[in-house]
């Protein structure tokens, strides 16, 4: 069965006490991968958290599985880059958790934060700070695209 993919970016809010409404459609993955709550860890590439279900834990461990837990610098370095860092928090019955102030602060969430969907994983950004990562991204694709088109133009394929 494939898993269902957290797509689409939706717009939420942080509480005075830190809590966020996981989005429904979130949720819904979430729930179809038994999931008890969600997975989430600080990013350590921008200032954002990664968010994810079982399913991409359930693959993650299988990777470190096939490695050496001894002799592995490997999987030394992603237990302690992922594995050391991820946090399981359970929801209330309204779907919200209570972020620790340390991923709050890492991605220096305020009051508006935006959940983006991408696919087996899915982000939390502050909002504002989102609005220029997506606008980077699209740059990146249009410019890619326009490499792709002249290469096919000068006839390399």
């Amino acid at each position: 069965m494939t898993a269902l993919p957290f797509q689409s970016t939706v717009i939420g809010s942080l509480d005075s006490k830190g809590r966020v409404c996981i989005p429904a459609s979130f949720r819904q993955v979430l729930a179809a991968q038994n999931t008890p709550g969600v997975y989430l860890y600080p990013s350590f590439f921008e200032s954002t958290l990664e968010g994810f279900g079982q399913s991409a834990i359930d693959a993650l461990h299988a990777r470190l599985a096939a490695q050496d837990p001894f002799l592995s610098p490997a999987h030394d370095d992603t237990a302690r880059a992922i594995v050391a860092r991820i946090v399981q928090l359970p929801p209330d019955d309204g779907g919200r958790v209570r972020l620790p102030d340390a991923l709050i602060e890492h991605a220096k969430l305020k009051d508006r934060v935006a959940f983006v969907g991408l696919s087996q994983k899915f982000q939390i950004w502050d909002a504002d700070a989102f609005l220029a990562a997506e606008a980077d991204s699209i740059a990146r694709m249009k410019a890619q695209r326009e490499r792709e088109i002249a290469m096919l133009a000068g006839g390399g394929a």
